[in-house]
């Protein structure tokens, strides 16, 4: 018998496995206690899939899997999808007129990186144990407070306390770029102006980090020659997923779908 919070999902007669729809949720992200949202969410993407898959047998698609990165094939079905959207989007390539007008709608968000000196003080512990954690938290949020009040100090307190090898230095890190660090410690880092540490310790799979942002190189507005073929991809992937978004919504009307909630494609 069906439970009602795990209710079986089936698109156009053909009834979804349980274990597929399950396997799916292990992807998606739901408040803890309550499993159902994650469920729902997995219903739908398979049941979109599923919708796809069909569609694409339908037409009769053949499957040629590529790869997609140094080592990984995709898979048949993958395949199967991407031939049928291959098929029924065609994205014209934007023009020079609408290239240039979204440039010159904010020049100034086309910047080369900017540049960070950071120095840091770092608690380490695992992150996946709860004491660990706990104790490690206690002593950095003690630490970030002295390094607050304190900024003239802050090498003196990396040098006794850092458990970075970079104590050696002060804690300093040197010239740091977007990418050059994990993304819980560049996050913390873009909050931050010339001269400020970090109001609560930042926890990465390191451990807790007082961060100071010693100086800041703010990136250059590039010139619209530099920046014409990223804008030239980026309008033609938004219009891409439009697209695809619609066609998927075409299908969606069409269907009859049980079990899972496509409302809003």
């Amino acid at each position: 018998m069906t439970s009602p919070l795990f209710p079986d999902v089936i698109v156009s007669g053909e009834v979804i496995p349980h274990k597929m729809v399950a396997a799916e949720a292990q992807h998606h992200i739901g408040p803890r206690g309550k499993p159902g949202i994650a469920w729902r969410k997995a219903a739908k993407a398979v049941a979109i899939r599923t919708l796809l898959l069909q569609q694409a047998r339908a037409q009769k698609i053949e499957a040629h899997p590529e790869e997609v990165a140094p080592g990984q094939i995709e898979t048949e079905e993958e395949a199967l999808i991407r031939g049928l959207l291959r098929t029924a989007i065609d994205t014209p390539h934007p023009s020079e007129a609408e290239i240039r007008a979204e440039w010159e709608r904010g020049p100034e968000r086309f910047r080369s990186p900017p540049l960070w000196e950071v120095s840091h003080i770092l608690i380490a512990c695992d992150p996946r144990s709860d004491t660990a954690c706990k104790q490690a938290l206690a002593r950095a949020t003690k630490l970030t407070g002295l390094a607050r009040d304190e900024r003239n100090g802050f090498a003196a307190l990396a040098a006794r306390e850092s458990d970075c090898g970079s104590k050696t230095s002060g804690g300093s890190l040197g010239q740091l770029g977007p990418g050059d660090t994990v993304p819980e410690f560049e996050a913390g880092l873009r909050n931050l102006n010339e001269g400020e540490v970090t109001e609560t310790p930042v926890l990465t799979r390191h451990g807790y980090h007082v961060i100071r942002m010693d100086a800041v190189a703010e990136g250059q507005v590039l010139p619209f020659g530099a920046v014409r073929e990223k804008i030239s991809d980026a309008l033609e992937k938004t219009a891409w997923a439009r697209q695809a978004q619609s066609f998927v919504g075409q299908l969606v009307a069409a269907a009859d779908i049980k079990g899972a909630d496509l409302s809003v494609v």
